[in-house]
């Protein structure tokens, strides 16, 4: 049996295709590869689509959670708090950077950091004086802006700096401003699979603040002052390639309506399981998902069962994320252990993701439903 895909990269681009191709082709004839025109056009439009008055694009969205640490000059002895049920991603940056990654737990409801947990990890560290605590990295996980008017009222008590993962939030709002707008810098992805992806990696950070988007700049380019020979602080190579840039274009004058008809995705989704899942994702008033994901939440003991019958009837399925960052053996060293972080923990046995992009059809979004309802059943028959 043939298998729906998770998300269908190749339907977007046959809609797309002459606009996209006829991008790449001027892209290439000007022989301007690297920080072409069509760069600077992207990062503008990018800060309007977003509500930011700078944008800097980069490499990748890892660079792009990068570069504002290196620009705040963050590094040994000092603290940076972000969620465990996340992409390593969010915590490797702070690890290499030579700081220290506090995880905190989540919210079992939204998925996002818990600004319970987050205060009293912040105090733990104050009173124990071996650390500063510097910044706090909230993820706007699976789409859904993280709560940012608690997390920014403890920013502002602790004065720490916030850098919004919006890698994929990218879309998203929360009281009428737009994900990655909510934090000091807010950084995205244009990997592929984002809801607004290229064709490779790509990045942007996002900022109101002129000198910290001066110096993203700097740093991007080995840190260049006037010129690209002249140095004023260490950077490293992170530019986002024309061709990029050019699809990007592209695709972000499609993107509003992707959004809208990923919001049908969900609302179907949300219709057609009331009564089946009972733990479907939760928005709250005053924000909306860009619905990176749809993951719901099926009971532990018969997750494996229900992938393996969805995919015997050709419906994919992806754990986002199977293991906490703080039990991760990369992260060995910080000491987290089981039972610390005890929502996140048994979230993560539970969650599934389902096939989710602006152009599943309602004929294959109610196969992914049938077939997941008919797992559940036959999972608990089998269980009971």
């Amino acid at each position: 049996m043939s298998s729906l895909p998770f998300i269908d990269l190749g339907k977007q681009y046959e809609l797309l295709k002459s606009q996209i191709d006829q991008a790449v082709i001027e892209a290439v004839s000007s022989v301007k590869y690297i920080n072409g025109p069509q760069v600077s056009q992207l990062e503008e439009q990018l800060a309007e689509y977003v509500g930011a008055r700078y944008c800097v694009a980069c490499a990748n969205g890892t660079d792009a959670l990068t570069l504002p640490l290196l620009a705040w000059d963050i590094g040994p002895g000092d603290a940076v708090f972000c969620p465990t049920f996340t992409f390593i991603a969010t915590a490797e940056v702070v690890a290499l950077r030579g700081a220290t990654p506090i995880f905190v737990d989540i919210d079992p409801v939204t998925y996002n950091i818990d600004p319970l947990d987050l205060e009293e990890k912040i105090v733990a560290v104050n009173n124990l004086g071996q650390l500063k605590a510097k910044a706090i990295i909230p993820v706007d996980l699976f789409g859904l802006p993280y709560d940012y008017e608690k997390v920014a009222a403890l920013a502002d008590r602790y004065g720490l700096y916030i850098l919004e993962d919006a890698a994929q939030g990218f879309g998203g709002v929360y009281g009428g401003k737009k994900a990655g707008s909510l934090g000091l810098a807010g950084a995205t992805s244009f990997f592929p699979a984002k809801p607004l992806g290229c064709y490779g990696d790509g990045g942007a950070v996002f900022t109101d603040d002129s000198s910290l988007a001066e110096a993203l700049r700097s740093i991007r380019g080995h840190g260049a002052g006037e010129d690209k020979y002249q140095h004023v602080r260490l950077g490293m190579n992170s530019r986002l390639d024309t061709i990029q840039a050019a699809i990007l274009l592209v695709k972000l004058r499609a993107f509003p309506q992707e959004l809208d008809l990923r919001q049908i995705v969900a609302e179907r989704y949300e219709k057609d399981l009331v009564g089946f899942i009972p733990y479907a994702p939760v928005v709250p008033g005053g924000r909306l998902s860009s619905w990176a994901q749809y993951t719901v939440k099926v009971p532990k003991e018969l997750r494996a069962a229900v992938i393996d019958s969805m995919k015997e009837a050709g419906i994919p399925t992806m754990i986002y994320y199977p293991g906490c960052l703080h039990l991760q053996k990369a992260f060995a060293k910080y000491g987290g252990k089981a039972g610390d972080l005890v929502k996140a923990e048994e979230i993560s046995a539970q969650v599934l993701s389902l096939p989710m992009h602006p152009y599943l059809t309602e004929d294959n979004q109610k196969k992914v439903t049938q077939a997941l309802i008919e797992a559940l059943e036959k999972a608990a028959a089998s269980a009971g």
